[in-house]
């Protein structure tokens, strides 16, 4: 059964998102390098470092669907009706949008709550992971219980405020790990969240 995976490029102190939901300096390792990473989608490839690459290819092979708020679906316009992971998107919201211009795209507009979005993630993606692409998301999962795994591409910049990756949480969460892979201009960290005591 698919894993259920956060993952996010973070500041050092925390922040996912500058106060204006600009993610520019988050995402400058995306194109630092001179190995190039094709996505699903051709207004996307990525230009990395070698370890960077090769972690963005293991992560594109294991994801075999994806799980947003409205929220970020609405601030990227919904990627156009294709996301650069090439996956299914599920997308968690109060109400379908009347007005969406990709029908046949493969989104899936769920209404009846996050668990439901989780459980029909989960059957699409078989053996692959559910990537979780919201922080509130990421955090109501955890909090449910919901979440296998947590990474973070730590990039080298403060951003002092903005919107934080974890915040709202119910309890302390503990994890395994990590296993890291050194960039260039970010590192990667995986982690499990233990079950248990």
């Amino acid at each position: 059964m698919a894993d259920v995976i956060a993952n996010m490029s973070m500041s050092l102190d925390g922040f996912v998102a500058d106060p204006e939901d600009r993610i520019d300096h988050l995402f400058e390792w995306f194109g630092n390098g001179d190995v190039e990473v094709p996505t699903a989608v051709d207004w996307a490839t990525f230009k990395t470092s070698e370890a960077s690459a090769k972690m963005l290819r293991d992560a594109m092979d294991n994801v075999g669907a994806l799980l947003t708020g409205r929220r970020l679906f609405t601030l990227t316009q919904g990627w156009g009706g294709a996301h650069p992971m090439g996956a299914p998107v599920f997308v968690v919201t109060h109400e379908a949008p009347a007005d969406w211009a990709h029908p046949d795209a493969p989104f899936t507009f769920v209404t009846d709550g996050l668990e439901s979005a989780v459980e029909q993630a989960k059957k699409v993606a078989g053996d692959k992971n559910v990537a979780v692409a919201s922080t509130t998301l990421a955090q109501q999962c955890l909090n449910l219980g919901l979440l296998d795994g947590i990474q973070v591409d730590l990039v080298p910049v403060l951003l002092g405020a903005g919107v934080r990756f974890f915040d709202h949480l119910d309890a302390t969460t503990r994890l395994t790990g990590p296993e890291v892979v050194e960039g260039t201009g970010v590192t990667h960290l995986s982690y499990r969240i233990k079950r248990g005591a």
